[in-house]
């Protein structure tokens, strides 16, 4: 056991899905507060731990745009970019593609330019300090009009060759991906990669619309659709990956514990699945501790942990030449391993 956990400790991994606003530890969180004189509705960071506790993700979702509001300047955005591939760097992770939802903060008057360039900013430096390779996804909400996604689009032009891919994030119910048919098509037309979170909460239907109507590369979530055999062999047929989050479903109550999590089973039906962490201080687990516990309670073999690891490489948006030079040093590591 010890060894599969070093093995799972040092693998290098791709991160896919990981919110920039849903990564403020609470330390850091207050921290923002009181620099930007921003009033929380918890009286430390252990009250904010405390609260930590969800029955879905519409109690997430509350508590997590409630920490947004500590987010405001350049420097902000900066230093919790930073703060994170920091972390990520340590678990092992060689490439990060973050997603950060600007309506957020554009409706609370924050720059666009200081999103952005603070986020980028910590893309840099951190490229060049900790060798690690990050991506820039832009998440739309889809609690929202098609026409404010829209909107969205345009206002991130400028900063088009920075950005990796477009999603869409929120809650799934009642907003299906067919809501957005025509903003994804105008993405793709512009030449972004796309994405959507799909199947988390919502049903398979959602996972085939997102498939079919939307045409994405990659579904983020995803699990629900394993309710349709026809659908999980259309994922395995068309190479579609799915960025899974394994504690983030149990702790919002989308599966009722680890050991009954099917992240086994998509491996086994040949799907393109993934390990993430979602929001790793909101719900206790950065990317190794995802794949640790998973190990431990689905019984994953070397071989699994190594196939979980290759995906996650294989499913992100580099350029073919990097990808093949991150592939090769997974297989350096495994065959010293």
């Amino acid at each position: 056991m010890d060894r599969i956990q070093d093995f799972i400790r040092g693998i290098p991994k791709a991160e896919l899905h990981m919110h920039i606003e849903g990564c403020i530890e609470p330390d850091l969180m207050f921290t923002l507060a009181k620099r930007n004189g921003v009033s929380l509705p918890w009286e430390s960071p252990e009250a904010l731990r405390d609260a930590y506790k969800f029955d879905n993700l519409q109690s997430f979702l509350n508590l997590y745009f409630e920490g947004c509001k500590v987010l405001v300047r350049k420097q902000d955005f900066y230093d919790v970019t930073y703060a994170y591939l920091v972390r990520a760097h340590a678990d092992n992770v060689v490439r990060a593609e973050l997603f950060i939802g600007p309506q957020t903060f554009i409706e609370k008057g924050v720059p666009l330019s200081d999103l952005i360039e603070g986020v980028l900013g910590a893309f840099r430096d951190a490229e060049r300090t900790l060798g690690i390779s990050t991506g820039l996804i832009i998440s739309t909400h889809r609690h929202r009009s098609e026409a404010d996604a829209l909107t969205l689009l345009e206002q991130i032009m400028p900063w088009k060759e920075h950005i990796i891919s477009i999603g869409m994030g929120g809650a799934e119910i009642p907003h299906p991906p067919s809501k957005f048919a025509r903003f994804f098509a105008v993405c793709r037309a512009r030449g972004f990669r796309t994405c959507i979170h799909a199947g988390e909460e919502g049903p398979s239907d959602y996972v085939r619309q997102a498939v079919e109507d939307l045409r994405v590369d990659r579904i983020d979530h995803g699990i629900a659709c394993l309710s349709d055999a026809a659908l999980v062999a259309e994922l395995v047929k068309r190479r579609i990956p799915l960025t899974v989050c394994p504690v983030s479903n149990v702790k919002l109550g989308v599966v009722p514990s680890l050991d009954v999590h099917p992240l086994r089973d998509l491996l086994d039906a040949g799907v393109v699945v993934t390990i993430n962490s979602d929001d790793p201080p909101y719900f206790g687990a950065y990317i190794n501790e995802n794949f640790l516990r998973c190990q431990a309670t689905l019984w994953l073999e070397f071989e699994q942990v190594t196939a979980l690891a290759r995906n996650s490489i294989t499913a992100s948006f580099l350029d073919e030449d990097t990808r093949r030079a991150l592939l090769s040093r997974l297989d350096a590591y495994c065959a010293e391993f």
